[in-house]
């Protein structure tokens, strides 16, 4: 059977997830809509206040998570224009498509962090960890969620939370969320599969590599008919065997992915070199490496602006060599066969690669950072802990907050805990997850310090 190419009248869609009522406006269309809608949202305006890099950052020029998704926005939104006017030389697609391209690109990557919990990745693991450890000791509420639905929580993924407040919590609640357009929720999900059935897939142990789409899940199972029903529309072609189901990739994931990628790669050197934990001379090497520039000649410039100087000049290369890469894989993009990222398989696979490894071994370590994870994972685990009997006791009451117990609710009030629609534990540990991944990193600590008594 012959392989299906997706095409771009389906890619494009306009049509709004929950609102088949929209009719297009000629002045401001639906994919600028929609990078309003996440830019005035309160989970994106949170992000000031997360961490990228640099847990509770006590310099002010350093990243933090919404600085960081601006900066990817504006290089998601080149690199799609620079695709966009290739794709118009090859006959592809028109020209009034450029801008279409680029304005859904830069919805989502404006939102590709949306759904992170605080302290950044350490905080995620922290929270799997305390599910884990909750699942495991098989008391109470959290002892009733089904099994085929636990790895959802004990490998909390951020993306997947994204998913979830774009499409269900934010704005029109249980009823399309923002209520965006399907082009742009389909250039959000990285990884178009459920966690059930990623797992499934995996323990199939092909032989083939897995696709990249299903390096970890991107979709909670509540929320798969969301999807499938703008998958169905853009016509992202299923794959899978028997129960392991899973979508191609939007080809726009790529293109917002190496955006993400190309950002904090080469800002986090600049971070870096900022807070003294990687020397002026081994950032530059590197960067005059990507951006392709001699490492003299700079002598007028003080050390900071070298590097800034020096990070733009990468930035502007590595988003040439994405487009080349989005062009020579092209076909296998649009089959949904390509399994590779935009940076790894561009000429510039190797430079990054070597900033990973640095990052890995020089800036992931610091002390400074480990010390604040600890602290961070520390904080996590004591607020989930403190708000979990609010769950309790509402499953107790049969999930009638009305009938809460007054210290209960006391408690919710205190922490404005929504529990709008929670009638059984599958609902009650994904608004724990919602409260949890909504808190700041400062929010988070205050909250611990005040169900401790400290």
């Amino acid at each position: 059977m012959a392989e299906t190419v997706m095409k771009w009248r389906d890619l494009l869609s306009a049509e709004r997830l929950g609102d088949k009522r929209y009719q297009p406006q000629q002045t401001r269309s639906i994919f600028v809509q929609d990078h309003d809608r996440i830019v005035f949202s309160a989970p994106f305006r949170r992000l000031a206040n997360k961490t990228q890099v640099q847990p509770l950052y006590e310099h002010d020029h350093v990243h933090h998570r919404l600085i960081h998704s601006i900066e990817v926005s504006s290089v998601g939104r080149s690199l799609a224009m620079q695709i966009g006017h290739q794709l118009v030389e090859r006959g592809e697609i028109g020209v009034a498509q450029v801008s279409e391209l680029a304005d859904v690109v830069q919805a989502a990557c404006v939102a590709h962090d949306i759904g992170n919990p605080p302290f950044g990745h350490s905080g995620e693991a922290a929270m799997g960890a305390w599910f884990a450890e909750r699942f495991a000791a098989g008391r109470g509420m959290i002892a009733e969620l089904p099994e085929e639905l636990r790895g959802e929580f004990t490998a909390f993924e951020g993306n997947a939370q994204g998913f979830r407040i774009l499409t269900r919590i934010e704005m029109y609640r249980g009823e399309g969320g923002m209520r965006l357009s399907k082009a742009t929720l389909g250039a959000f999900t990285k990884y178009p599969v459920t966690e059930r059935d990623r797992a499934a897939w995996l323990g199939l142990k092909l032989a083939a590599p897995a696709y990249v789409g299903l390096k970890k899940f991107g979709l909670f199972a509540s929320d798969l008919p969301q999807f499938t029903a703008a998958a169905e529309t853009l016509g992202l072609p299923p794959k899978g065997l028997g129960s392991a189901r899973f979508r191609a990739r939007h080809p726009l994931v790529f293109v917002m992915e190496a955006a993400d990628d190309i950002t904090y790669n080469i800002v986090d050197l600049e971070d870096a070199f900022t807070m003294r934990e990687l020397p002026f001379e081994a950032v530059r090497e590197v960067l005059c490496r990507i951006g392709r520039m001699p490492s003299r000649g700079l002598d007028q410039m003080t050390e900071a602006e070298v590097i800034a100087y020096l990070r733009a000049v990468s930035i502007g290369v590595a988003i040439e060599a994405c487009a080349a890469a989005f062009m020579e894989n092209y076909p296998a993009i649009m089959r949904g066969t390509f399994s590779r990222d935009l940076i790894g398989a561009s000429a510039l696979g190797a430079d990054f690669a070597e900033i990973r490894k640095m990052a890995r071994e020089r800036i992931f370590t610091a002390p400074r950072k480990t010390e604040l994870e600890i602290s961070g994972r520390r904080v996590i685990d004591n607020v989930m802990s403190g708000v979990l009997p609010v769950f309790e006791d509402l499953a107790a009451q049969g999930w009638q907050a009305e009938r809460l117990a007054p210290h209960t609710q006391q408690l919710q009030r205190a922490l404005a805990l929504d529990l709008r629609g929670v009638g059984d534990a599958e609902g009650a540990l994904h608004t724990l997850a919602d409260f949890i991944s909504g808190m700041t990193d400062r929010y988070a600590l205050r909250i611990s310090r005040m169900l401790s008594g400290t």
